[in-house]
């Protein structure tokens, strides 16, 4: 809002480094188009703040030996105590409801309760919709929330491709294209690109024209779905909990520091997503719960070799035919 100030953080790094002088904004990637100030290059350092993990919703919850013991299991392939592996479970549906954003944690941590808290997350959705608003004019705010509008429907498709279709009929990609960049460049969605190579670097084989799309907050997901803590363990959001799952998935990814990419080979087979780690491509596969089949993941195997796979599913530890089976509440430690 005051373009002066950021200017001024040239001055404080040059002429008095004993300073520590620390800036926090929203919507950072959109707002700082300077027009009559330059932006401090080279003088500033920039941290991308991310919604808090569940890793680090445990330690506020006082539950850092939980945390601590997952990233041992984790580690060593091992099955974690079945009580342990359920209570860690009942965590990660919490999780799911209530988000990571850091005022909706406090307010959960104070009422013991995530349905009473609605009220906060909706608060958060209405300020994200406000700051919206508050950089783009008014054409490019409609199609912001357009764009926005439309994503339950494109994450609940079975091919999840982002469609332009489902914004409105007749939609485009000269049209909206501009406002998808604004809402990844916010921070308010993570972009996942399809590659159709399994090959290292990753980022050499993707496809520009494919994308996928998906909130940046579990919290900010649930309340736009109107999303209970009843309704997601019940039989009714059987299908929807794989959605759910591959969100989160991308969420923690993404926080992790990962690039989002996943696969698919002639329209027939689709990993969710493929990292690059220590010089590695691994695929990774989410599932919802303990069934766990993937022909794609066996379809990718055979063709890529890799050095193993990672299953994401409500199953607990183990290792099997390559394939590192890890829990859904331990995500934070890939």
């Amino acid at each position: 809002m005051c373009e002066r100030a950021l200017t001024s953080l040239k001055y404080f790094s040059e002429e008095a480094p004993e300073y520590h002088v620390m800036a926090a904004g929203s919507l950072l990637g959109v707002a700082v188009n300077r027009e009559k100030y330059s932006f401090p290059v080279g003088k500033v350092q920039m941290l991308t703040m991310y919604p808090m993990d569940l890793e680090e919703v445990l330690w506020a919850k006082g539950k850092q030996m939980l945390a601590d013991m997952i990233r041992e299991h984790y580690e060593n392939n091992q099955p974690l105590d079945e009580i342990l592996h359920e209570e860690a479970m009942q965590e990660f549906y919490h999780y799911c409801i209530v988000g990571g954003m850091p005022a909706a944690v406090k307010a959960d941590l104070a009422k013991d309760s995530p349905i009473e808290q609605t009220e906060i997350r909706q608060m958060l959705l209405n300020s994200y919709i406000a700051d919206m608003t508050k950089y783009a004019n008014q054409s490019d705010t409609v199609r912001i929330f357009e764009a926005y509008d439309s994503l339950p429907a494109q994450l609940a498709k079975d091919a999840k491709k982002f469609q332009y279709k489902l914004i409105k009929s007749g939609a485009r990609a000269s049209q909206y294209g501009d406002a998808i960049e604004w809402l990844i460049r916010a921070g308010i969605v993570n972009k996942c690109m399809k590659c159709s190579q399994g090959f290292y670097p990753v980022a050499a084989y993707q496809d520009v024209s494919a994308f996928k799309l998906y909130y940046s907050d579990m919290g900010i997901m649930s309340a736009r779905l109107g999303m209970t803590l009843e309704a997601i363990q019940g039989k009714e959001t059987e299908h929807f909990r794989g959605i759910l799952t591959e969100n989160y998935v991308a969420i923690t990814l993404k926080t992790n520091g990962y690039d989002l990419h996943y696969w698919e080979s002639d329209n027939t087979a689709e990993v969710d997503f493929l990292i690059q780690k220590d010089s590695h491509v691994i695929p990774v596969e989410c599932k919802a719960g303990n069934h766990v089949k993937a022909k794609s993941m066996m379809v990718y195997m055979e063709k890529y070799n890799p050095v193993y796979a990672i299953r994401i599913s409500a199953r607990n530890f183990g290792m099997v035919n390559g394939i590192k089976s890890v829990p859904l509440y331990s995500t934070f430690c890939i």
